[in-house]
């Protein structure tokens, strides 16, 4: 069956980023001029997906309100001849992309707030995209979509996939760490994955340093699955408890990551990806380089 859904939850808090994000959603956090979330929806477009469910919270309104139309907008822009900034309010919802929402009553967790997604995903393979997580690989001459790249796999194969890099061991415990039934340490590899533990505490057991990165294409079969998980890893129910049960079942693929990923739900994280996006602006990039190397 063809992937064309996509799950963003988005209902998360954003402690790690106060006090910015007191008010404002972290995913509405820009990055040079588009929010954080506008990127998620593109490289969600890219990868074929026409319908994306954003699993929010009472408090992120402007998220919803970022991909409507604003007919006030639009016309004040029509009136003053403002054609180029038009445009690109106009395209911030790609074409043929339908977004809808979903409220998570409760914080209890990422698997969680996949459930609550359930109702208008339907019994059909998904792509899971964390917002946190933003992808570069803008560095290869042969540009690589991640996303698309495990779409592709999976209607290849037919089996789930989690994208994955390698991770400082003292870090280790902040993410789901994989081990896989061969090494892979090259962009584009892929392995069966063997084990699948969340945020582990204690690494004396731990042979990988094979991180999940926020990207998960995952078959129908996740749902039974998933709604029996228990609560795991502080105290929530955890996506990657259920991705473990599912590699008992069948076969589920790392994928190596292809260029970086900035990990935007910390603040050097977002800070790093302002830069790196800021330099390679069309308009501002150059600029921005000589103001920075003034700074140093």
């Amino acid at each position: 069956m063809k992937i064309l859904k996509a799950v963003i939850p988005v209902a998360g808090l954003g402690m790690h980023l106060l006090p910015a994000t007191k008010a404002i959603p972290k995913e509405m956090l820009p990055i040079v001029d588009k929010p954080m979330i506008q990127y998620l929806v593109e490289e969600c477009a890219a990868a074929g997906i026409k319908e994306i469910v954003l699993v929010t919270h009472a408090s992120k309104n402007a998220i919803e309100n970022h991909f409507d139309t604003s007919y006030e907008l639009e016309a004040l822009l029509e009136a003053r001849v403002k054609n180029t900034l038009l445009k690109e309010v106009q395209a911030i919802c790609p074409k043929g992309l339908t977004i809808m929402n979903v409220r998570q009553g409760e914080p209890l967790g990422l698997g969680h707030a996949i459930l609550c997604a359930k109702p208008m995903l339907g019994d059909s393979p998904f792509v899971v995209v964390l917002p946190d997580i933003l992808l570069d690989d803008s560095t290869y001459n042969n540009r690589t979509q991640n996303l698309a790249d495990m779409v592709k796999r999976f209607h290849e194969t037919g089996h789930s996939q989690v994208l994955v890099q390698p991770m400082p061991r003292e870090h280790l415990p902040e993410y789901s760490v994989i081990s896989c039934d061969e090494k892979i340490t090259n962009p584009g590899d892929s392995a069966h994955i063997q084990s699948f533990i969340e945020k582990p505490q204690d690494l004396s057991t731990i042979d990988s340093d094979l991180a999940a990165v926020g990207r998960y294409v995952l078959s129908a079969d996740i749902w039974p699955l998933l709604e029996k998980t228990e609560p795991g890893a502080w105290g929530r129910i955890q996506l990657t408890d259920a991705i473990a049960s599912l590699v008992n079942h069948q076969p589920v693929d790392a994928l190596y990551l292809t260029g970086k990923s900035f990990n935007c739900g910390r603040k050097l994280g977002y800070m790093q990806a302002f830069v790196t996006y800021g330099l390679r602006n069309e308009k501002f990039g150059k600029d921005f380089r000589e103001k920075i190397k003034s700074l140093l």
